[in-house]
């Protein structure tokens, strides 16, 4: 049963992120929480880390303080430079769904 619950967590998480819009971040704590574990930020980085889907835009995903975090497809240069052509201020927005 667990890898069952595991697996909705891990389908609601990557649904939450193909959701974000361009020019637009939410937290990881953010997306855990519209997930329905808000404690389980860490959870969505390690979901996040080996997100290789080119349809869920992984890089959307950044830290409550603001920084970037990781990008497992070039580091945190390739994630800056992919938001900033997206638009994005360099702000955390809450994104309403």
């Amino acid at each position: 049963m667990s890898n069952t619950k595991n697996l909705d967590f891990t389908e609601r998480v990557r649904s939450i992120v193909t959701q974000i819009p361009r020019g637009q971040v939410l937290s990881y704590s953010m997306v855990a929480a519209q997930a329905g574990k808000p404690k389980a930020a860490r959870a969505v980085a390690r979901i996040m880390s080996a997100n290789f889907d080119p349809h869920i835009p992984c890089h959307r995903v950044i830290r409550n303080d603001g920084t970037l975090g990781g990008y497992n497809r070039g580091g945190t240069d390739e994630k800056r430079a992919l938001l900033k052509s997206e638009g994005w201020d360099g702000l955390l927005h809450v994104t309403s769904r």
